[in-house]
């Protein structure tokens, strides 16, 4: 079994036959999140002065995801705030940008078993890394956000899923507002739905009841 495309001919070498899977998302963890995440991440975000509208990153702190170029975005987006939720070698980048604007809020990591509890809060979920297999967006999508991507490898999967954008404060700020605007769409939450644990687990039994 395989996820990523790249690894196909490396798993041929050892197998006669081979299949391709996906990851999978704990569906349901985020689609209907624990009543105790939810109250925990408002009682935390009650604390802070956030604008009608909620953008929300939560993963590595890394220049791989674009994070800088996400906090400058919110130059433009004066009625919304953004949560930055994980941790890596831009911390400290984060924490001076929060000082600097009212609307960037960082709340460093949190148990992951709290991180749809904050989703529950947000309304558009961001991802900025050149992936067509990361897993966040799945689970922005089973959290019911909509999602900004960074366009490139992930446009053929996502295509119509979400609203893509170059890694750039201009035109990400206009995706987010733009994203913002499809909210009602329950087509990526749908997609996301397909690629439960158990749908997943599933291609693995499968695979084994077939070795002989």
């Amino acid at each position: 079994m395989y996820v990523y495309e790249e690894e196909r001919l490396r798993v041929e070498r050892y197998a006669n036959e081979v299949n391709p899977t996906s990851l999978g998302v704990d569906y349901d963890r985020f689609a209907d999140p624990d009543p105790d995440a939810v109250e925990s991440a408002r009682n935390k975000l009650s604390t802070l002065s956030l604008r009608d509208n909620v953008a929300i990153y939560v993963g590595g702190l890394e220049p791989i995801y674009h994070v800088t170029d996400l906090m400058d975005a919110m130059e433009f987006l004066s009625e919304w705030s953004l949560i930055v939720l994980g941790d890596g070698s831009l911390r400290n980048t984060v924490k001076e940008r929060e000082l600097e604007w009212s609307n960037v809020h960082y709340l460093g990591t949190v148990p992951h078993e709290e991180v749809p509890g904050y989703l529950a809060s947000a309304d558009v979920g961001i991802s900025l890394v050149d992936d067509p297999h990361t897993l966040k967006v799945l689970e922005y999508g089973a959290a019911g956000l909509s999602v900004v991507q960074s366009a490139g490898r992930s446009e053929e999967r996502f295509e119509g899923l979400v609203e893509f954008t170059r890694p750039e404060p201009g035109a990400i700020a206009q995706a987010i507002e733009n994203a913002a605007r499809n909210r009602s769409d329950s087509t990526l939450a749908s997609f996301a739905a397909e690629f439960d644990w158990e749908s997943v687990a599933s291609d693995y039994a499968e695979a084994l009841k077939s070795v002989k």
